[in-house]
């Protein structure tokens, strides 16, 4: 009994003193910005809507700018906001210099530039040069065969089978049916990867390459600090036109009916992103600026997305980095801790040498990661993001949890790919319900709009789930998220190594460090530590990485009965059901606790004994 009681004070001499976890703010002086950046993708439809017309607008992002920056935000990038019929909601645009009057003007955005700029915030712009929109004065005039933009644009002329007229070949729309339309006054088809209001445009004229880098150079001018751009492996087609080998016999209108070899991930299209990366480096070169960033999306297989990088020589640069969807298309709410090991260590191992990796958890294309992981799931999926090496994206309202709206109804379905597939197919292909407006607080319209009807609905739930509910809360997803990035800060984490266990399927490990301190006691060490399951388990950290007898707690979820600074043995380290939590060396203060603590056990051992 003696012996029990000896322990529980301890245990509550360790409780009492609390010690605290002291972040290091190294900042990163020998890498660039973006390198150890965090970017938070915001969809401005439904950020934040200023002037009551419930739709977001630039200045709701302008208005919302210091949230960022007190969330740890290092870079946004931006939705499409340009001149657009708003087919696709953006996507496609009729004036790439100007900003649709739904969000505003040309100079809210430089408005947006210069105050981002004093908050010491990066705005990066979406590029979308696949295609315009068929409103595009481009458009127009090669339609009627006026020069210079007669081939601006891919045009075919029709086949002709038993005296019918047909597109030129099978190829199939992403959004559903042919990749072709016929126009009346030009007698061609014209070729449209994405909506019939997408015109692709024709990369193989150097009029239309030249087009682009100007329109580069004008929102350099005015502010951007980077481009993401859009759908860029779809940028090139095969010169002849062949038909693409069937895939998927059952529905000759769905995009997956042809495997499609000659209408994605062509070679030609390294050869332009290279180009515009040196516009943008010699840019910046001249101005004297940081460096002006490139990312790339491309839904591609590893080796496709790893040449965005750079050629296989290395000597020729494309993009600062491409979107790395493991995340995204790889894993989901049925992977286990060796499924997250087997595809993170591929990704890495694959990197070419001294490229920066990046991380994307979510986007507007894609169910939320709370939806597609499971709620449980949150906090491990948000700290991994934040913690493994490199660049992380976050999509706006995943870090306070927020998940789909699956019950929008088909009346009020906006989205083309959802639209397209009618009331019976419309629920699952939509993107709207990841679109909905962001979550502010629990009064009308989750503080996103006075409007009387928002461009979508608002999740039925927004009361349960919103920031000024998480930021009053004594613990929340969104204090976690803090938490964890104020931590993604420490140098362990922007330079440190990384290496990975799966103690079993359940849970998923792993470490970063830094060499030059592998061998010495003040090792700073930081072991993440991920429960995919809800059940409690115990596991030896040793068999990740060798700690000398006790380690700290720095970071706990939202699910976890740690408690920050807690001591605890790394050969025994047992985890709650859905448990997240970080683990470093003993800190001084720690240091401290456990002598003092040892040493009321030796007075308190001589008083009994």
């Amino acid at each position: 009994m003696g012996a029990r009681w000896n322990l529980a004070l301890l245990g509550l001499v360790l409780v009492a003193a609390g010690c605290t976890v002291q972040s290091q703010e190294a900042q990163p002086a020998d890498k660039e910005w973006w390198e150890t950046a965090l970017f938070y993708q915001i969809y401005p439809r439904s950020f934040y809507d200023t002037n009551d017309d419930g739709v977001g607008d630039v200045r709701g992002v302008t208005a919302k700018l210091q949230y960022l920056k007190d969330t740890g935000i290092d870079a946004t990038w931006l939705s499409p906001i340009f001149s657009s019929p708003q087919e696709d909601f953006g996507y496609d645009v009729s004036d790439f210099k100007q900003v649709d009057p739904l969000f505003g003007t040309n100079a809210d955005l430089e408005q947006l530039f210069a105050e981002a700029n004093k908050l010491g915030l990066k705005i990066v712009l979406d590029f979308v040069p696949n295609h315009t929109s068929n409103k595009h004065q481009w458009f127009i005039d090669s339609e009627k065969g006026i020069a210079p933009y007669r081939d601006y644009y891919v045009w075919r002329p029709a086949r002709m089978v038993n005296g019918q007229r047909m597109p030129p070949n099978n190829w199939q729309s992403v959004f559903y049916g042919s990749a072709w339309e016929w126009s009346e006054l030009r007698g061609e088809y014209y070729l449209h990867q994405f909506a019939k209001g997408q015109p692709d445009l024709n990369y193989r004229n150097p009029a239309v390459v030249a087009e682009f880098d100007d329109v580069l150079r004008y929102w350099m001018e005015r502010g951007a600090a980077g481009f993401r751009v859009d759908a860029i492996n779809h940028m090139f087609e095969h010169p002849d036109f062949i038909d693409e080998p069937i895939n998927n016999p059952e529905d000759p209108n769905s995009y997956g009916y042809t495997h499609h070899i000659y209408t994605k991930d062509l070679p030609e299209t390294y050869d332009v992103i290279a180009h515009w990366r040196t516009v943008l480096d010699d840019f910046a070169r001249q101005k004297g600026s940081d460096a002006i960033i490139m990312m790339t999306e491309a839904y591609a297989n590893l080796t496709m997305t790893l040449r965005y990088y750079e050629s296989d020589d290395g000597k020729q640069q494309r993009a600062h980095f491409p979107f790395n969807f493991v995340m995204i298309e790889e894993l989901g709410e049925n992977s286990n801790a060796r499924d997250f090991k087997r595809v993170i260590d591929r990704w890495l191992g694959n990197v070419p040498r001294g490229k920066t990796t990046n991380w994307v958890l979510g986007n507007h294309d894609k169910p939320r990661v709370a939806s597609r992981y499971g709620v449980e799931r949150i906090d491990g999926m948000q700290l991994m993001l934040l913690t493994l090496p490199g660049v992380a994206v976050t999509y706006n309202g995943d870090e306070i949890g927020m998940i789909d709206h699956r019950d929008i109804s088909y009346e009020d379905t906006l989205d083309p790919q959802g639209c397209n597939l009618g009331p019976e197919g419309y629920r699952w292909a939509s993107r709207d319900p990841q679109r909905v407006p962001f979550q502010w607080d629990d009064t009308y319209n989750a503080g996103f709009s006075r409007a009387p009807r928002t461009w979508l609905p608002v999740h039925p739930y927004y009361r349960q789930t919103n920031l000024l509910k998480q930021q009053e809360a004594e613990y929340s997803h969104y204090k976690f998220y803090l938490d964890a990035v104020a931590m993604r800060k420490d140098r362990v984490f922007t330079h440190g190594e990384f290496k990975s266990h799966a103690f079993g399927d359940g849970v998923f490990a792993f470490v970063r460090y830094l060499r030059e301190n592998e061998d010495r006691m003040d090792d700073p060490y930081r072991v993440v530590l991920i429960n995919f399951y809800g059940e409690r388990t115990t596991i030896d950290v040793n068999d990740l990485y060798e700690i000398h007898n006790q380690t700290q707690v720095y970071l706990v979820g939202t699910e976890s009965r740690h408690k920050v600074g807690h001591l605890l043995t790394a050969k025994e380290v047992t985890l709650g059901p859905w448990d997240s939590i970080v683990l470093g060396p003993v800190s001084s203060g720690g240091r401290a606790v456990l002598a003092f603590g040892l040493l009321v056990l030796a007075v308190v051992k001589s008083f009994l004994f």
